[in-house]
């Protein structure tokens, strides 16, 4: 079983900036797709951004322009920046780590919380 721990969250103002972090037990980051999701208390999880094992990246509408994934693989870790944050932010923010070809995988981190308030 793969590990993936999230950290980096906290509580910021409008406006304000985190770095999330996400480290997995293994080399799995170099092989898979890894992404950044979100899930606010009562509402469905959602993408925020993913990046490909070949370094291509994805955002969801809301945070383009104000987040940037990226990838280290030889510290096995998956970061998201997010800059401007927004209320609307405010989340669980979860780790993933997913293969759709052999073999086959789909990880997910237990989250960390990220709060926007005043």
């Amino acid at each position: 079983q793969v590990q993936l721990v999230e950290s980096g969250g906290g509580l910021v103002q409008p406006g304000g900036s985190l770095r999330l972090s996400c480290a997995a037990s293994g080399s799995i980051v170099s092989t898979s797709t890894m992404g950044w999701y979100r899930q606010a208390p009562g509402k469905q999880r959602e993408l925020v951004a993913t990046i490909s094992r070949t370094g291509s990246t994805n955002y969801a509408g809301s945070v383009k322009g104000r987040c940037t994934i990226s990838r280290d693989n030889a510290k096995n870790t998956v970061y998201l920046q997010m800059n401007n944050l927004k209320p609307e932010d405010t989340s669980t923010y979860y780790c993933n780590a997913r293969r759709i070809t052999w073999p086959a995988y789909n990880y997910w981190g237990q989250g960390t919380q990220v709060t926007v308030s005043s």
